[in-house]
């Protein structure tokens, strides 16, 4: 048995008794370990006790479509495209860009680099063609897999040495290769050597307070390895049909919908909805047999809007992560069901940090206690220890394998995870027990439906706009989706704070943001509240919008994205092109 196998049989063994599982766990060594090979292949599609079972299922809701695979078929399907990106001209260090949704051949393909030692960069189909362009620039990307819908987005942006390959093409794209070809190669393969435990395998874009991006490299053994402390919150066993409500390109997805499943031997459930539908999902989720869940506040909240107690559900844990859940949701869910939704959280930079485990006392509004294998303080500003502060793990002898490697800069240099100390700048309060309540980001970045939002990479947006001067966005509550970008937004001399200017500035933002970065409100104000130094206080208007003071004298011209026929009328031309 593998160190890697130990410490799995560990944490199931030990998977509700937090006590113990924090004292003993260690993590597996680093020594040369391929996580699909050396454990989806010679442990899960070899072992007679799973090879058979359901690795993946997926239930595409339009066409009543059901797949279900194998990890023995997964295993030899993803040997397949190995060997197919292989005589591609992809080999070990190279970069691949991953744009696809929840399809077989998003798990096909990231089992299969993998293999390779090829570094994934997962992609939202969200991206516009602009933020495509910066991937694939500083992502130096080698190739791409992309589904049929994202292929015009590549027109135009040049990449003569970048392979192109389709993904379920309905016909022929010039420059384009079918990946239906993978089938046509063997469903054996023999790697190019060893995989050292140090070898980068993913590379994440994430937003944050600098100009771009920055972009977040994690090894062989980060999120593979460090993955168990996720299955260890999520609470999953062999067996278990998982469904994580993640979209494909954010680190959520290969936390619960990749390692943390898998990990543990148990189904990845998808269900694939045209549009979100609470009832629908809901049914199959009873009808499928699902036995864990894990999704974000904004599907909960939409969850007990439907009558809970008549969908007869197999659950066994329900999980919530990305913000914290409000006391109503967990005590209507807990009343339908007799669940608890357990908290947890994490970044894209590690895997589950914090969480509340099976078997711990629940405590309403927490995110839970640190989880085996993490060593975290609260620290001050200066560094030292304290009742509120920034979640801080500590690196050295204690250094969690579920930390990136570090940001990668120009020349593949790294950064931010070396030394004594990560600090992770989010702020939680800690009490006397050791559970933490999260407080905010310290450097304004905020969530929406699950997504982080970075203001500066929307106030520089903002700012191409002829008629802004200066802008600040801020999270506005909303109801379902728990904040909503809002702008407050100061002229240039000669413009009006009207309705034309307004739909103007929507407008420019439509054309150069993704869905899930859209400012849905706009303030239209004549100053903003700064320091001494003349840096805009985003805390303050944060303190408005929480407060909906109206009163202020900082207060505009409030507009709403809804009130104006003419973007609705937009995207649905653009949804349909």
């Amino acid at each position: 048995m593998t160190t890697f196998q130990q410490a799995r049989a560990f944490l199931l063994e030990h998977r509700t008794d937090y006590d113990t599982a924090v004292a003993n766990f260690r993590w597996p060594d680093p020594v040369p370990f391929n996580w699909a090979l050396d454990w989806f292949d010679a442990g899960l599609a070899t072992d007679p006790l799973s090879r058979d079972r359901t690795a993946l299922w997926i239930v595409d809701a339009a066409s009543n479509k059901e797949t279900k695979l194998s990890f023995t078929t997964l295993s030899r399907r993803s040997n397949q495209v190995a060997n197919f990106l292989r005589a591609k001209g992809l080999k070990r260090g190279d970069h691949l860009l991953l744009l696809l949704g929840n399809v077989v051949s998003l798990w096909e393909t990231m089992l299969a680099a993998m293999k390779l030692g090829v570094v994934v960069i997962p992609a939202t189909t969200l991206l516009t063609t602009e933020e495509l362009r910066d991937r694939l620039d500083r992502g130096r990307a080698r190739l791409v897999v992309a589904s049929q819908d994202q292929v015009a987005k590549f027109a135009g942006l040049g990449g003569d040495n970048l392979t192109r390959v389709v993904v379920g093409a309905t016909a022929a794209h010039d420059g384009w290769l079918p990946f239906e070809q993978t089938a046509a190669f063997p469903d054996t393969f023999q790697p190019d050597g060893p995989t050292q435990a140090d070898d980068p395998m993913l590379l994440y874009f994430t937003s944050g307070t600098t100009a771009k991006p920055k972009l977040v490299r994690h090894s062989q053994r980060s999120y593979p390895v460090g993955g168990l402390s996720t299955m260890f919150w999520l609470g999953l066993q062999p067996g278990d049909v998982h469904l994580n409500i993640s979209s494909p390109g954010w680190a959520k997805h290969a936390w619960s919908c990749f390692f943390a499943p898998w990990n543990a031997g148990a189904a990845v459930f998808v269900v694939n909805q045209p549009r979100f539908d609470a009832k629908g999902l809901l049914a199959t989720i009873g009808r499928c047999g699902v036995t864990t869940l894990c999704a974000p506040p904004t599907v909960w909240r939409l969850f007990i809007q439907e009558k809970l107690a008549d969908f007869k559900v197999s659950l066994r844990e329900v999980c919530g992560a990305g913000e914290p859940l409000n006391p109503e949701v967990i005590d209507q869910v807990k009343a339908a069901w007799g669940l608890t939704i357990r908290d947890g959280y994490g970044q894209t930079e590690t895997t589950a940090m914090v969480g509340n485990s099976p078997g711990q006392k629940v405590k309403i509004g927490s995110m839970g206690r640190p989880l085996p294998g993490y060593a975290v303080k609260i620290t001050d500003a200066d560094g030292q220890p304290s009742k509120e502060g920034e979640v801080t793990l500590v690196l050295g002898a204690s250094r969690p394998a579920g930390l990136m490697q570090g940001y990668q800069g120009e020349g593949g240099k790294l950064s931010g995870a070396d030394g004594e100390l990560y600090r992770s700048g989010d702020v939680v309060f800690a009490d006397d027990e050791g559970y933490l309540t999260f407080v905010g980001r310290s450097d304004d970045v905020f969530k929406s439906s699950d997504y982080r939002i970075s203001p500066f990479e929307l106030e520089s947006i903002l700012l191409e706009h002829e008629m802004v001067a200066e802008a600040a966005v801020v999270p506005s509550p909303d109801p379902i989706r728990l904040a909503i970008p809002k702008a407050y937004v100061m002229l240039t001399a000669g413009n009006e704070r009207s309705r034309d200017t307004a739909l103007s500035i929507f407008q420019h933002l439509q054309q150069r943001l993704a869905p899930f970065k859209r400012i849905r409100r706009l303030e239209l104000v004549t100053e903003l509240p700064k320091t001494i130094s003349g840096k805009i206080r985003r805390v303050q208007l944060r303190r408005l919008e929480h407060d909906d003071d109206r009163a202020d004298n900082l207060r505009g011209a409030e507009f709403r994205e809804e009130d104006f026929p003419e973007l609705q009328a937009a995207r649905g031309v653009a949804a349909k092109s």
